[in-house]
């Protein structure tokens, strides 16, 4: 965890750069662009199957917008990590050669250019992965509702874990013969990056911080920093 610690202060470092900021501003737009188009067009669907069904009418309509609204904001929340990793998935690259070029020459010498088509494969896998396995542990989570903390602590673990590993094959991309991150490292990686993203504005920047500390961990091992 200690290593985790120190390359996500060093990630914090690279935050300020104009390539770094110039990526999180797109993936910004691009993250919000989605769930505006996504969110209006959920939205206009219902309430014109509401309408045209005639299965509601007057206040009951109008209350069933509003609810509809308020999923949606909900459903936000809870995908906003897997939006916002696919995004920065189809920038990685150039994160990771910014973060690698000015930290580790050596290592993004030996690089490997990622495909447009290969990045986009590693979100979708990304979010994937992410619904697959929570819909798998939907069961548990059900049975632990009733202890008030053990469902959205079995929630951070699964989701951490995954994390790590998305955050991780950003990298791997770029560096295909590398050696992976222990498993204790890569949930260091996945645990600190999960933590990030629940905490108000700094959720924003957690995938881009992500990404530049797993660059971080998978070349400090090698001594370069």
């Amino acid at each position: 965890m200690a290593r985790a610690v120190h390359a996500l202060l060093l990630a914090l470092r690279d935050l300020p750069h104009p390539r770094v900021l110039r990526v999180l501003a797109a993936s910004l737009a691009l993250t919000l662009l989605i769930f505006v188009v996504t969110g209006g067009a959920i939205f206009f669907a219902a309430r014109w199957a509401l309408d045209h069904w005639n299965w509601l009418d007057g206040a009951t309509l109008d209350m069933a917008g509003v609810l509809v609204v308020l999923l949606l904001i909900a459903a936000s929340w809870l995908l906003f990590r897997a939006v916002a990793i696919l995004v920065v998935g189809l920038f990685a690259d150039g994160i990771v050669a910014d973060v690698e070029g000015r930290h580790y020459p050596a290592a993004a010498a030996r690089a490997v250019p990622v495909s447009f088509a290969r990045s986009l494969r590693l979100g979708l896998a990304s979010v994937g992965r992410l619904i697959a396995v929570n819909l798998v542990a939907l069961p548990l989570y059900i049975s632990l509702l009733f202890t008030a903390v053990g469902a959205p602590l079995l929630a951070f673990v699964l989701n951490a874990a995954l994390l790590g590993r998305d955050l991780e094959a950003m990298i791997l991309a770029r560096h295909p013969n590398r050696p992976r991150l222990g498993r204790a490292t890569r949930w260091s990686l996945g645990a600190l990056s999960a933590a990030s993203f629940l905490v108000p504005v700094a959720n924003l920047l957690a995938p881009i911080v992500g990404a530049a500390m797993a660059v971080h961990l998978l070349h400090l091992r090698d001594g370069e920093e």
